[in-house]
């Protein structure tokens, strides 16, 4: 039996030995070339859709930096090491909503930041997108599965309470990803289709309550808009008018780098953040956007390639949940921008200008390569 074991001891050894230096390291090789190609993208055609303004290409460039190091600590610990800090977090994320509720920093009518005046700036609602299915996968993966009623009950409280003060801001586009994170979780572990069938039957009703009692005018306005954008074309339809503009106008090839007129003439508002596909579009064309498009791919197909590959309950909802979180975010934002879905406000993943969420993606995906790179050698969690 010694020599058995010693021969155990020694494959290991062999194992450690062979993995690549980025492996030891805790960096999955794949994932980070996809993630380099589109931070070097982001900065590409963020230099146009800002007008070449250097001072805000300079801070997405500093976000980017900050996030591959938290990408990198993050990927050093194990699944299991963060599945018990997971509640913690939580329960600090919560508090931090409900600072922002009740003393938030307000800009352009909505009260989303903590302003800590000559240190930083922070979203809280951001860190949630990994929090909140970090908790579900946390939860569950001590349960059996598929999940009891009560379980689904409890998971839908702990989804419930950050949604909640997320709409509060308000920040609908934000706490609809946040919901579709804790989702996802439930699905994946084997939610039964009769609940999930209920919960469809259950959103005509829900929709129409939120209609009148939860959403703000201006939110049911995008709403209208999104129906008939012509109605309106000077006023809420002008978003959507002019985007589909620009990225009808850039035809199969684009107008060329810089060369966009809708950007650069003002007609396109908010082109360095949620409507910079339109300004990639306009300069890049069909060809540009395909190519986007093509790298987005890649990384959600890398990410369920690892999601099938964990070797643990925790870490195969967690990295499964991430990844369909992050399919939803490119959705929801190209769908917005090409008229296919209302306006809620939620950036273009990693090419969209904005500090926070991008340290928060690239943490997310710290997370998944430490579910990959641990998994030759964790134990259940």
């Amino acid at each position: 039996m010694k020599n058995n074991f010693d021969r155990m001891l020694s494959s290991e050894d062999v194992m450690r030995r062979r993995a690549s230096f980025l492996q030891r390291i805790h960096i999955d090789g794949p994932l980070l070339v996809i993630l380099l190609t589109l931070a070097a993208g982001s900065l590409f055609v963020l230099y146009s859709a800002s007008g070449k303004n250097w001072d805000l290409l300079l801070k997405q460039a500093t976000s980017f930096g900050i996030g591959l190091v938290s990408m990198f600590v993050i990927a050093q610990l194990e699944p299991r090491f963060m599945a018990r800090w997971v509640p913690l977090a939580y329960l600090a994320g919560v508090f931090l909503l409900i600072v922002v509720d009740v003393m938030g920093h307000n800009a352009m009518g909505a009260t989303r930041w903590i302003n800590i005046p000559g240190v930083i700036r922070f979203q809280p609602s951001e860190f949630m997108k990994i929090i909140m299915p970090a908790t579900i996968a946390w939860y569950l993966s001590k349960r059996t599965l598929p999940p009891q009623l009560k379980h689904v009950a409890i998971s839908l409280v702990l989804i419930g309470m950050p949604f909640i003060l997320i709409v509060r801001q308000p920040d609908l586009g934000t706490a609809l990803l946040i919901l579709a994170s804790g989702a996802f979780v439930l699905f994946m572990g084997g939610l039964r289709w009769r609940w999930i069938i209920s919960v469809l039957a259950a959103a005509v009703p829900v929709a129409v309550a939120m209609w009148f009692f939860v959403m703000h005018d201006y939110q049911k306005q995008r709403v209208l808009t999104f129906l008939d954008p012509e109605s309106d074309p000077l006023g809420t339809g002008w978003n959507i008018i002019q985007s589909k503009a620009a990225i009808g106008s850039g035809g199969v090839f684009g107008k060329g780098w810089l060369l966009g007129t809708q950007s650069h003439l003002d007609f396109l508002p908010e082109s360095h953040t949620d409507f910079i596909i339109a300004v990639l579009g306009e300069e890049f064309g069909l060809v540009g956007i395909c190519l986007l498009l093509i790298v987005y791919l890649l990384l959600i197909g890398r990410g369920l390639m690892i999601t099938a590959q964990a070797q643990t309950l925790y870490g195969k909802l967690l990295a499964g949940s991430l990844t369909m979180t992050f399919f939803v975010y490119v959705f929801v934002n190209i769908g917005m921008v090409s008229g296919l879905l209302p306006v809620v406000g939620v950036p273009l993943p990693f090419i969209s200008y904005g500090g926070t969420s991008l340290v928060t993606l690239l943490s997310a995906f710290g997370v998944l390569m430490s579910i990959h790179t641990h998994r030759k050698w964790i134990a259940q969690v």
